[in-house]
């Protein structure tokens, strides 16, 4: 792990980076950020055994001719592709196989960097790279590991976090108390997924259904949800999909923050989503320490966040965030402030007890006040 120095140092060095930089700077940062269109997408893939990921890894490699994808098996036990392919794949160079629609797999044997390393030259012949990661709720180290990395971050990005979800079993699973109150492995894994494949919604009724798709909204109210039978899943909709990128906000359905005060439910849920929204311009110095304090203190607690902000003396740029836990991505959006357009920050946490009013009120307190001239 990091020490409290370092990781205090990378936040304030995420936080630091982008707040007050000249426009002539941040017009170079556009560009980066344009450039990275240029890397191969990482679809992460994480659920429970039983799930359908064998059966999606299956279709992905042999049934479906629209996708060249590397499918890349993790050794983390479970192995997806069946027993033919896998005593082939023993005495296959670099654990490949290549498969007759183009796809090919890779068992990952020890060390992720490595393994992306060596399919670094030839990433160009995929559409994608599909991660599966049996039994890791948290994809935060593989996160990390991509983004910190240069040789990773030079030639992939993460695309998506996508859960395979069991319609007939996840309740139970979502259900299941651990000893010390922490937050069981189906909830993580909700928390975290930009994508929720919702698989086998043959085998439930449409009232059951609906049930599980109104407590997946509770938990993770930004994540798209998609049933499939048999993971027969539209690939199109879970691959190079740039959900887990800075713009993914701005698709937001805007209800997501509207309702909020409507809805009064009580959600019973250890772990939940909170959309904040208010119109105004934020003060850099103040929001900067609003958010050192809030990872600081929090941050094995939020597993995901994003937001929308403007800044005073900012002009018209519009800036960006995403994170998993303390790793956060921050920069311009692409499009700046409309002319006409109001200035809303737009604030999502997911995470476990998030208290509403206490995380609203401290981010208003971070609002740029005209009385506070040249602070």
């Amino acid at each position: 792990g990091k020490s409290a120095e370092q990781k205090e140092s990378t936040l304030t060095l995420w936080i630091t980076t982008l707040w007050l930089c000249e426009e002539s700077e941040i017009g170079s940062i556009i560009n980066m950020a344009e450039e990275n269109e240029d890397l191969t997408p990482i679809t992460v893939v994480t659920g429970f055994l039983g799930a359908g990921k064998t059966t999606l890894v299956n279709y992905i490699l042999k049934e479906q001719k629209d996708w060249k994808i590397c499918v890349l098996e993790n050794e983390f036990g479970e192995v997806a592709i069946d027993d033919g392919l896998v005593a082939e794949s023993l005495d296959a160079p670099e654990d490949l196989i290549t498969m007759d629609n183009g796809c090919i797999c890779c068992s990952v044997r020890g060390d992720l960097v490595r393994t992306l390393g060596s399919l670094a030259k030839r990433r160009k012949d995929f559409d994608a790279v599909l991660l599966e990661t049996t039994g890791l709720a948290d994809p935060a180290p593989i996160v990390y590991t991509i983004q910190t990395n240069p040789k990773m971050s030079d030639n992939y990005r993460i695309d998506s976090i996508v859960s395979l979800a069991d319609c007939k079993h996840l309740a139970s699973h979502l259900d299941e108390k651990k000893p010390d109150n922490s937050v069981n492995e189906a909830l993580q894994q909700i928390a975290f997924s930009d994508k929720i494949l919702l698989n086998k919604v043959d085998l439930v009724s449409t009232e059951e259904k609906d049930a599980l798709k109104a407590r997946i909204k509770n938990i993770n109210n930004f994540a798209t949800i998609i049933e499939t039978e048999r993971s027969r899943a539209p690939l199109e909709k879970i691959l190079n999909v740039s959900a887990f990128s800075m713009e993914s906000i701005l698709k937001f359905d805007p209800g997501f923050f509207d309702d909020e005060d409507d809805k009064k439910i009580h959600n019973l849920e250890l772990v939940s989503s909170v959309g904040v929204k208010f119109e105004g311009n934020l003060h850099a110095q103040y929001f900067n320490m609003f958010m050192m304090d809030l990872l600081r203190e929090r941050a094995s607690d939020l597993y995901r966040t994003k937001g929308v902000l403007s800044f005073h003396g900012q002009g018209a740029t519009k800036f960006v965030f995403q994170g998993v836990h303390d790793q956060i991505n921050f920069g311009p959006a692409k499009n700046p402030w409309g002319e006409d357009e109001k200035r809303i920050n737009k604030f999502v946490f997911i995470g476990k007890n998030l208290d509403r009013k206490e995380l609203t009120e401290g981010l208003m307190e971070c609002l740029y006040k005209e009385s506070e001239t040249a602070k």
